[in-house]
C-alpha cells in the first residue's frame, strides 16, 4: 500500500512529539512540580495537538511505527494531564457537553448492533406471543395476567410509595445497564443474553397488552422514561460487545492491549448513561405511573428523546474525537 502520508508532513509534526516526550521525561523524573505553569500549559496543548496527528498517522498503514510512539506519548500524557484534575460539577457537565458525544459516536457501530439484538428478539417475542399465547406465561407472571384480565396496569401501585419504589428503579436499571456492560467479560455472550431477556421481555408485554386491549396504557406509561431508560440499557449493551470484539478480535494488538483498549473505550461508553438512567428511574417512580393525561406523557417522552439525539449527535471537533483514541 503506497504511504499518504509525506515525509515532509511527519517532519515538520515531529518536533512537537519530541517535545511532549521531553516534558513527560521531566515529569516522570523530576515530579509534577517540576514543571512550570507555562509548560503545563504547553503539555496540555501538546496533548491535543498530538492527539489530532494520531488521528491522521493511523489513516496511513505504513506509518504504524509513528503511530504506535504517538499513542505511547499520548497514554502517559492523559495519565500525567486527567490523574491529578480534581472531579467537579463542572468537570463532569464538560465530560457529558463535549467529549461524551465524541465517545459515544466513535461506538456507535456496537451500540447499533445492541440495538439491532434487541429489535430482533422483541420482534420475535411479539410474534410469538399473537402466534400462541400462552407463549406470554414463560415471561409474565399470573399475577400480572390477572391484572391485565381486568385491563388495569401493574404500575399503580408504584404511586402510593412514589419514594422508596423510585430508589429500586433506579438501583435495578443501574444494574441491568452494569450487567449489560459487564457481560461483555464473557466474550459479549453474557451481553447478548441480557439483550435477549430484555427484548423479548419487551416484545411478549408488548404483545400481550396489545390483545387485551391495553396498547395505549402500557406505551404511555412507558414513554416518559422509557425515552431515556431503553437507549440508556442499549448503549451499555453497546460497551459489552466493545469488550467482547477486543476479546475475540484483537487486530494489530497484543491480546492483553487489545483487552485493555476495548476496557477503557467501553468504560467511557457506560459513564454517559448513569445521569441517563438516574433521571429516568425519577420519571418512572413519580411521573409514568401517575394519571397525568396520556398526551403529555408522549409529549415528554417525544421531547426527552429529540435532546437525547441531539445531546449524542452534536457535531465534534476531530480533535475531540483523536482524545479517545
Amino acid at each position: 500500500m503506497a504511504p499518504i502520508l509525506s515525509n515532509q508532513w511527519i517532519a515538520k509534526r515531529r518536533p512537537h512529539w519530541d517535545r511532549l516526550a521531553f516534558l513527560l521525561t521531566r515529569s516522570d523524573q523530576n515530579g509534577l512540580g517540576s514543571l512550570s505553569r507555562t509548560e503545563l500549559q504547553e503539555m496540555a496543548l501538546l496533548y491535543r495537538q498530538v492527539a489530532a496527528d494520531l488521528s491522521v498517522l493511523r489513516r496511513d498503514e505504513t506509518a504504524r511505527t509513528y503511530s504506535d510512539h504517538v499513542n505511547q506519548l499520548l497514554a502517559r500524557a492523559h495519565h500525567i494531564i486527567y490523574s491529578r484534575r480534581k472531579t467537579t460539577w463542572m468537570t463532569l457537565f464538560r465530560f457529558l457537553k463535549d467529549e461524551y458525544p465524541a465517545i459515544f459516536q466513535r461506538q456507535l457501530p456496537y451500540v447499533a448492533a445492541s440495538l439491532l439484538v434487541t429489535i430482533a428478539w422483541g420482534v420475535l417475542g411479539a410474534a410469538l406471543t399473537i402466534a400462541r399465547p400462552e407463549f406470554m406465561r414463560h415471561y409474565v407472571g399470573p399475577e400480572m395476567i390477572a391484572t391485565m384480565e381486568q385491563h388495569k396496569m401493574w404500575t399503580d401501585s408504584i404511586v402510593s410509595v412514589a419514594p422508596k419504589e423510585t430508589s429500586h428503579i433506579m438501583t435495578n436499571n443501574l444494574s441491568v445497564s452494569f450487567l449489560a456492560f459487564a457481560g461483555g467479560i464473557l466474550f459479549g455472550v453474557g451481553t447478548f443474553a441480557l439483550l435477549f431477556n430484555n427484548g423479548m421481555m419487551l416484545g411478549v408485554i408488548g404483545a400481550a397488552c396489545h390483545q387485551y386491549s391495553m396498547s395505549r396504557a402500557l406505551w404511555s406509561f412507558i414513554a416518559p422514561h422509557g425515552a431515556l431508560e431503553l437507549p440508556a440499557i442499549i448503549i451499555a449493551g453497546g460497551a459489552g460487545f466493545r469488550i467482547g470484539r477486543a476479546m475475540l478480535f484483537p487486530g494489530g494488538y497484543r491480546w492483553k492491549e487489545s483487552v485493555a483498549k476495548g476496557g477503557i473505550e467501553a468504560t467511557q461508553l457506560v459513564a454517559g448513561v448513569i445521569p441517563m438512567l438516574v433521571v429516568a428511574g425519577c420519571l418512572e417512580g413519580f411521573f409514568s405511573p401517575s394519571h397525568a393525561p396520556v398526551w403529555l406523557k408522549f409529549t415528554v417522552g417525544g421531547l426527552l428523546f429529540t435532546l437525547l439525539l441531539t445531546w449524542l449527535f452534536r457535531p465534534v471537533k476531530v480533535a475531540a474525537v483523536a482524545q479517545g483514541q
